[in-house]
C-alpha cells in the first residue's frame, strides 16, 4: 500500500499478517524542491509501477513520471506536457501502459466552457505519445479494456464520438456519433456497454465486441447515478442514489438482452453495488443466454408504463387561422355552449379591421335599439331627396371641342403622348428661350456665340413646327 505525505512524498508499506504499517519499506521523494505532486496511481501487478503527476508551476510544464518500486532514482518513463492542471491516471489490468488525461478549467480559445483535455499513452518500456481525437470537445470518459489490449474513448461536443484504440494508440473503430458519455466493459470484454448519463436522456446500447461491434440492444435507464456489470457478465445493475437524485431511488437490474428482470424501489438509497467475486468462477460466455424469467416487481412495472405510454393520446393539431378569422366566427367547430352562444353574436355583425366587435354577454336578452332622433330623421329625408333629384335629372350632352383642342385631343393616344406631340413641346421650348435672348440682346446685355447661334436658328425652328402641323 502506499500513503501520500503532504504532496511531497509517497511512503509505500508492505502488509505482513500482523499487519504493522508504523514504518515505510519504501520512499519517494520529488526530485524539485519547489514542487509538489498532485496525483499519483499504483499499478496492478506482482511488481507494481507508481505514476505520479506533478502538475505545470512558474512556466515549467506538467510531468507524469514512472517509476519501478522501490527504484526511485531514475524513472522508467517520463512525459512533459502544457495545459494539465489536473489529471487522471488510468493503467490496464497489466499494468504495463498508462492512459494520462490532461485537463485544464479553462479554455484559452473561449470554445468551451468545460475548459481543455488530452489523452496520453505511457508505457513501462518507456515510449509514450499524445492521442489524436477526430473531434474537438471534452473528453468524457476513457476506460481499458479487462483484457488489456485495447482502451475506449467517448469524446466531442454532444453528441458525441466513442472510439476504440488498440495498446500501442492506433484506431480500431469507431461508433456511430450518439448522446454518450459512459463507457463499461463487460468483466470478460465480450460486451461493451455505451450510455448517456447525468444530463442526458438514459440510453443505453450493448455491443458484441466479438462480433465486429454488433449491436446487441438499447434500453433506457433514465436518472441513474451508479451502473456496474455483473462478475459474469450477463446483468447490468442500475441505480439512482441520494444525494445525487433524493426522489425515486431505487434499483434495476438488466439482462444483457436489454430486458427488465428485476426493480426495488427505497425512500432513499446512498450507495449499492455487486458483491466482489472472483472472475474464475464464471467462464466466459460463447454466446448470449436466454432471458430469464421476469421478477413480478419487473412485470409490474412494465405494465404501467405501458398503460401510462397508452393513455398519452397525442392529439392531431389544426390548421393555423388567424386572429380575424377566429372572431369571424370560422374558427374550429364549437363544441360548448358558450363557444357557441360567442359565434352567433360575432357572426350577427360583420368584422370590421380596426374596430373591436360590440360585446355580448351569452344568453342575455340583445341590447335594446337607440331611437332615431328628429334632427337625425331630418337630415335622412334630406339626403334621400337629393338623391331622388340626381338620379331623375338627365346628363348635358357632350360639348363639341375646338379645332385646336382637337388637334391636340388627336395626338394623344389612349393616354399617352404620342412622339410628334412631344417633339413640338420641345420646338415651343426652344423658341421661348430665344424669346428671352432676344430681350436680353435689346437691352444691351453682352449674350456669347452659343446664345447668339440660337437666336439664328429662330427660323428654321418656325419651319419645322409648321411642317408638324402645328399654327399660332
Amino acid at each position: 500500500m502506499a500513503k501520500n505525505y503532504n504532496n511531497k512524498e509517497i511512503h509505500f508499506y508492505e502488509l505482513n499478517s500482523a499487519l504493522d504499517i508504523k514504518k515505510p519499506t519504501h520512499k519517494y521523494r520529488v526530485q524539485d524542491k519547489n514542487a509538489s505532486f498532485q496525483t499519483f496511481k499504483l499499478s496492478p501487478g506482482l511488481n507494481p509501477s507508481v505514476a505520479v503527476f506533478i502538475p505545470e508551476k512558474g512556466g515549467k510544464p506538467a510531468e507524469v513520471v514512472i517509476y519501478n518500486i522501490p527504484s526511485f532514482n531514475q524513472p522508467i518513463c517520463s512525459k512533459n506536457f502544457f495545459k494539465a492542471e489536473k489529471c487522471q491516471l488510468v493503467w490496464n489490468a497489466l499494468g504495463t501502459a498508462l492512459l494520462a488525461l490532461a485537463s485544464t478549467d479553462h479554455d484559452t480559445s473561449n470554445k468551451s466552457y468545460y475548459g481543455e483535455t488530452n489523452l496520453y499513452l505511457l508505457g513501462i518500456a518507456g515510449s509514450y505519445e499524445r492521442i489524436d481525437l477526430k473531434r474537438e470537445g471534452p473528453i468524457h470518459d476513457i476506460t481499458w479494456s479487462p483484457l488489456a489490449r485495447e482502451f475506449a474513448v467517448s469524446y466531442g461536443y454532444m453528441p458525441s464520438e466513442t472510439t476504440f484504440f488498440d495498446s500501442r494508440g492506433n484506431s480500431i473503430h469507431s461508433l456511430p456519433t450518439a448522446p454518450r458519455n459512459t463507457i463499461l466493459y463487460s468483466p470478460h470484454g465480450r460486451y461493451v456497454l455505451v450510455a448517456g448519463f447525468g444530463n442526458l436522456q438514459g440510453k443505453v446500447d450493448v455491443y458484441d465486441r466479438q462480433d465486429k461491434f454488433s449491436k446487441v440492444c438499447t434500453f433506457e435507464a433514465d436518472n441513474t447515478s451508479v451502473c456496474e456489470w455483473s462478475p459474469c457478465g450477463r446483468f447490468i445493475l442500475t441505480a439512482t442514489t441520494s444525494p445525487r437524485l433524493r426522489v425515486d431511488n431505487g434499483l434495476k437490474v438488466w439482462h444483457a438482452s436489454g430486458k427488465l428482470i428485476y426493480l426495488k424501489e427505497y425512500p432513499e438509497l446512498f450507495s449499492i453495488s455487486w458483491r466482489p467475486q472472483k472472475i474464475d468462477r464464471f467462464p466466459a460466455l460463447r454466446q448470449l443466454e436466454a432471458c430469464p424469467e421476469p421478477d413480478a416487481s419487473a412485470k409490474e412495472f412494465l405494465a404501467k408504463k405501458a398503460a401510462a405510454s397508452g393513455g398519452n393520446v397525442v392529439k392531431k393539431a389544426g390548421a393555423y387561422r388567424p386572429p380575424h378569422a377566429r372572431v369571424a366566427g370560422v374558427a374550429a367547430p364549437a363544441t360548448t355552449l358558450y363557444q357557441k352562444e360567442m359565434q352567433k353574436n360575432v357572426a350577427s355583425e360583420p368584422y370590421v379591421p380596426g374596430f373591436a366587435a360590440k360585446r355580448v354577454v351569452p344568453g342575455a336578452a340583445p341590447p335594446p335599439v337607440a331611437k332615431e332622433s328628429k334632427a337625425a330623421a331630418k337630415n335622412r329625408k334630406k339626403r334621400e331627396a337629393k338623391k331622388a333629384t340626381d338620379e331623375a335629372t338627365p346628363e348635358p350632352a357632350p360639348v363639341p371641342a375646338s379645332a385646336g383642342s382637337a388637334s391636340a385631343v388627336g395626338s394623344v393616344v389612349g393616354g399617352v403622348v404620342s412622339l410628334e406631340e412631344k417633339k413640338i413641346r420641345s420646338l415651343l421650348k426652344k423658341l421661348r428661350a430665344i424669346e428671352t435672348l432676344k430681350m436680353k440682346q435689346a437691352q444691351g446685355e453682352p449674350l456669347e456665340d452659343t446664345q447668339v447661334s440660337k437666336i439664328n436658328k429662330e427660323d428654321e425652328l418656325r419651319r419645322e413646327l409648321s411642317s408638324l402641323g402645328w399654327t399660332e
